[in-house]
């Protein structure tokens, strides 16, 4: 006898694997491209990449790449400053006038990236005020921040001198 005629169609099977097995080779081909990317850009330094071949014609060959140019940093004179004082100490004697100490506080008058990191600036400055007549200091500026000098002690002809200060020069050692 023949075998009876199933009229229902055949079960479908789930395609759930097909799915899980599509998916994961979408996430490994990602994973893999994003892993190729990450190692060309480490290995990426914005030059091409060097031939692995050469040849007598290399040796001879003019290079076409141009040295970084020297930078070049701003002309600082006296007009680059400006300078006041600060007065650390002041021991005042009546009418015989005052020992008073003052230091510098000198102002850079522009972008501090446009002075040489590598040059010391001596800063000549004079301090007016002294019963003597004024007083000469130099404080060297390096490393575009740190500024050394020494203290000026000054004798005043009364508390009621006023002290100032003029930059005289400026000179740059180091270049």
């Amino acid at each position: 006898m023949p075998p009876p005629n199933d009229p229902s169609p055949p079960a479908k099977k789930p395609r759930t694997n097909l799915v899980v097995i599509a998916s994961a080779v979408a996430v490994i081909a990602a994973v893999v491209a994003t892993g190729a990317v990450v190692v060309r850009s480490g290995n990426d330094d914005g030059k091409p990449a060097a031939a692995t071949t050469s040849t007598a014609h290399d040796a001879n060959a003019v290079s076409t790449e141009t040295p970084d140019p020297e930078p070049t940093y701003a002309e600082v004179d006296a007009d680059s400053f400006t300078i006041g004082l600060k007065t650390t100490s002041r021991q005042c004697f009546g009418s015989a006038g005052c020992n008073v100490t003052v230091e510098p506080n000198l102002t850079f008058l522009g972008d501090s990236e446009g002075i040489d990191p590598d040059a010391v600036y001596e800063i000549t400055y004079e301090v007016h005020g002294d019963e003597s007549g004024p007083v000469i200091a130099t404080a060297e500026l390096s490393g575009r921040t740190s500024l050394n000098y020494t203290p000026s002690m000054i004798s005043t002809a009364s508390a009621s001198t006023e002290v100032s200060v003029d930059i005289t020069d400026v000179s740059v050692q180091g270049r």
